[in-house]
């Protein structure tokens, strides 16, 4: 058992290095004593816990993952999880999600899902029902009806006047650059102008843990198996038809069944742009801990965009988990596993 100081250490560091390992039936090195194994950012802990129960009865992480998520969508998590929350310029909820199922190395997603609650589990349907990826819009809810999913509204009071309280202050924070009238202290509509030059007009200043909370979650099964999954709302007022990084594969979320996974959270539109994610499981791969991998993956990001917010989460195919982050004070994250009592909320010091 580790002392007082070393839990320290680890809440500084980010991850956990256990070394007990024994050989399963195939050969492969697992860190048994360890799986099975849920993680998710963010210390959203009855989506953790859902996704536990559903692993520790069934031992599929394809399903604890979209259960777990499917209750942060339920409960809408701080907001920016699920329905009647960050509603966009026409005060519209949208929902983006991916499933990725490392056995198979296969995934679904939507983006810019409309009037359907269920956003994760569309994403699996796409996985399971198509030949395609990535589905969005419009289409992607006349996909979602036909699967037998309830069309409706994802508006609540709280969305509504969030959105009223935006038209009233000029619809301000506003993601328009190069327009007039001018985006930062008027309403549209809007024509262009010379673009900006500047840098930093890309980075998203408004984007916070309230503002933008994707669930990533990564579960591993007795045998090693593993699944991961995003769900969010977006950007609280985002342009309509915008996209953020939680359905893309490799930058919400990626697995390779063979090294581990990771998940990342925090400014969308950044994040995209690195692929975070996949760059996460490939540094394992090259023999990073988590913790290295998640933070080398992040500092790729910030020598670019130094103000950029985020944060990843990983796990290795040994069973040692790790996060790192960016742009705020601390970032929290909640697990489970055999060795944990209930739901461990876990936090690190940002780089």
């Amino acid at each position: 058992m580790l002392s007082k100081s070393g839990k320290l250490l680890l809440l500084l560091i980010g991850s956990i290095d256990l070394s007990t390992s024994q050989k399963s039936n195939n050969g492969n090195q697992l860190m048994q004593s360890n799986f099975p194994f849920v993680i998710n950012t963010w210390p959203f802990v009855k989506a953790t816990e859902k996704a536990w129960q559903v692993l520790e009865k069934t031992d599929d992480a394809l399903l604890s993952v979209e259960q777990g998520c499917s209750m942060c969508e339920e409960l809408r998590c701080d907001g920016t999880v699920g329905w009647g929350g960050s509603p966009d310029e026409n005060g519209e909820t949208t929902l983006d999600a991916l499933i990725m199922d490392g056995t198979k190395h296969d995934a679904g997603s939507v983006a810019g899902l409309k009037r359907i609650k269920n956003a994760i589990s569309v994403a699996r349907a796409v996985m399971e029902h198509t030949k395609h990826t990535l589905l969005v819009g419009d289409a992607a809810t006349q996909f979602a009806v036909e699967m037998g999913f309830k069309e409706q509204s994802l508006n609540h009071i709280d969305s509504v006047n969030r959105y009223l309280k935006w038209l009233n202050s000029s619809c301000q924070p506003n993601f328009r650059l190069s327009v007039s009238p001018n985006p930062m202290t008027n309403c549209g509509p809007y024509e262009p102008v010379e673009p900006s030059k500047k840098s930093d007009d890309k980075i998203n200043v408004n984007i916070n843990q309230k503002s933008h909370d994707t669930i990533g979650m990564i579960a591993v099964n007795s045998q090693g198996n593993i699944a991961v999954g995003t769900s969010t709302n977006g950007a609280a007022h985002k342009i309509p038809g915008r996209v953020g990084d939680s359905p893309i594969i490799g930058s919400g979320a990626y697995v390779d069944n063979e090294i581990g996974a990771a998940c990342g959270t925090g400014d969308g539109d950044v994040l995209m742009k690195f692929l975070p994610s996949y760059q996460t499981v490939e540094s394992m791969r090259n023999g990073m801990s988590p913790s290295e991998a998640s933070e080398d993956a992040l500092r790729r990001i910030v020598k670019k965009y130094p103000k950029f917010m985020g944060a990843i989460v990983a796990v290795d195919k040994n069973g040692r988990h790790g996060a790192a982050c960016h742009g705020l004070d601390e970032f929290q994250f909640s697990y489970a596993s055999r060795k944990t009592n209930g739901i461990n909320v876990e936090k690190v010091k940002c780089i």
